[in-house]
């Protein structure tokens, strides 16, 4: 035998590399279908925003964006959106618990004020919320996707007497 011909003998080479492309690109292609097909593909989409808020509690006098009025302990938390993606209004919601309460407030919510902002707008940089809360309550902006099926906080405050 000589070793010169087996060494160069490559005349399978090519039939060798188009068997483990196919078998490389069915198992691609498998693992996509089946991540669709097991649900896992929704999830994907289903992300929380990435924002940043900041707060700032003023003591005063003055209604919020839902209309309230002052009462005493009270005082306005105004919520900025800092930067980040935009949000729709009607994804987004105030959370804030005391130590006798827990509410929830769309910032798209209809009360019998006009709220500042409708379902579909979108919140975005520079965007506020003003709301009446007590110095010992804890606040969260919550992102709820659409469906309720998802929920995350995108920012917390907690008043001076918290």
């Amino acid at each position: 035998m000589q070793l010169n011909k087996l060494l160069g003998d490559d005349e399978a080479v090519s039939p060798v590399i188009g068997v483990i492309l196919m078998v490389a690109i069915t198992v691609i292609l498998a693992a996509v279908i089946g991540t669709f097909v097991l649900g896992l593909g929704d999830q994907v989409q289903d992300t929380s925003p990435t924002a940043s808020f900041t707060f700032d509690y003023d003591q005063s006098d003055g209604a919020d964006s839902f209309g309230s009025g002052n009462t005493a302990g009270d005082g306005l938390l105004t919520i900025t959106h800092d930067g980040g993606d935009s949000i729709e209004a009607q994804n987004l919601f105030i959370t804030g618990s005391s130590n006798t309460a827990s509410d929830k407030v769309e910032v798209a919510a209809d009360s019998s004020a006009d709220p500042q902002y409708s379902g579909s707008d979108e919140l975005s940089a520079g965007s506020q919320v003003t709301v009446r809360i007590s110095n010992s309550d804890t606040v969260r902006v919550v992102f709820e996707a659409s469906g309720g099926d998802s929920t995350s906080t995108l920012g917390k405050f907690e008043g001076p007497n918290a």
